[in-house]
């Protein structure tokens, strides 16, 4: 059975413009219009009834997707909470889908969502090279990047200061005398694992302490990376007395590794994260951690999505939120002047 995809090509337009006259959108020409319809029937298309039957359940008839890296970090639920909260408020509903770092997933979901005719998206990039998204743009759906932008598009971004937030806490645990702090990233490809590499630099810089490549680990942002490469780093000779962990996930594997180890936190060994976990207070001991509005960054990025959807040229804007460093047990207090809980 032809799909959306093979009546695009018939056509010689793109899948958005498809959708768009399956949904009588004003602003498509008679010719474009005339070409898609006749290619329609040609291969007998058939539109696919599910948004429409979405949409039947909200009062509104308006249906959004959002799509995200990877719906395991904790960082992301809450980043769901918020963009669901605020558009659920505003008569929208929200299909979401996990493309679990993988690019070809990532087009397939986009391509579904536009086919099923989406008033706008908010996605987070697989990276800032990302062309299925920028392809967004060309084709005039309105969309909203979150924690991650591209490079060459004038796009709404919301996002927080990586590099700041990375910077603050590896300046704590330096401040408390650890003298050998190693960093576990995420994927390097993605733009705020590089950030926050610089901002662990540029501490170490500050603080005349020699930046050591056998210290920084590049891992795929999983829970497993962050087992396995904190085990590389415990296993070394002379092991790192910190653990700097680039996300929720890493941070995760990097705690049950310590324990693996029969370290003691923070005695033997301290750790601050990057992202905190409604449970981070809970853990033994307390996690010292890098907290990012993950709740405030999903409505504001449905605020600006929904701006976008109602007025279309409006001016691109970028939001840039500020972290903040919760101070718990998981490193050691003295001289502490940051906030603790």
């Amino acid at each position: 059975m032809a799909g959306l995809k093979d009546v695009a090509n018939k056509a010689g337009v793109s899948i958005a413009t498809v959708s768009r006259v399956i949904n009588n959108a004003p602003n498509i020409n008679d010719e474009t219009r005339f070409r898609v319809q006749q290619a329609m029937k040609a291969m007998d298309y058939r539109p696919s009834r599910i948004a429409k039957r979405l949409r039947s359940k909200s009062s509104q008839g308006n249906l959004i997707g959002v799509v995200v890296p990877d719906i395991s970090n904790p960082f992301y639920i809450d980043v769901l909470s918020g963009i669901d909260d605020f558009m659920h408020g505003h008569d929208f509903l929200m299909i979401t889908c996990n493309f679990s770092q993988n690019e070809e997933k990532e087009r397939l979901y986009i391509d579904a969502l536009v086919s099923e005719s989406v008033d706008g998206l908010i996605v987070a990039p697989a990276h800032e090279e990302d062309e299925k998204v920028k392809a967004l743009e060309k084709e005039n759906i309105p969309f909203v990047c979150i924690d991650r932008g591209l490079k060459n598009v004038n796009a709404d971004l919301v996002l927080v200061d990586n590099e700041k937030g990375a910077y603050e806490a590896v300046s704590f645990l330096l401040n408390q005398e650890y003298k050998k702090i190693a960093y576990i990233s995420g994927l390097i490809r993605i733009p705020t694992s590089r950030h926050r590499e610089n901002g662990y630099r540029r501490a170490l810089e500050e603080f005349n302490i020699p930046f050591r490549d056998e210290l920084v680990k590049y891992g795929d942002s999983s829970m497993k990376s962050g087992i396995d490469l904190a085990r590389e780093l415990l296993s070394q000779e002379n092991r790192p007395d910190a653990l700097f962990t680039g996300n929720n996930l890493i941070t995760l594997g990097a705690l049950q590794t310590i324990a693996e180890f029969g370290l003691k936190i923070p005695e033997d060994i301290g750790i601050i994260g990057f992202d905190d976990m409604v449970f981070s207070s809970t853990l033994n001991p307390p996690l010292t951690a890098v907290r990012q509005p993950a709740y405030e960054i999903g409505r504001r990025a449905a605020e600006l999505l929904y701006q976008r959807i109602k007025e279309p040229n409006r001016p691109n804007v970028k939001i840039v939120m500020e972290t903040e460093l919760m101070i718990r047990k998981s490193t050691r207090l003295e001289n502490a002047t940051t906030k603790t809980t």
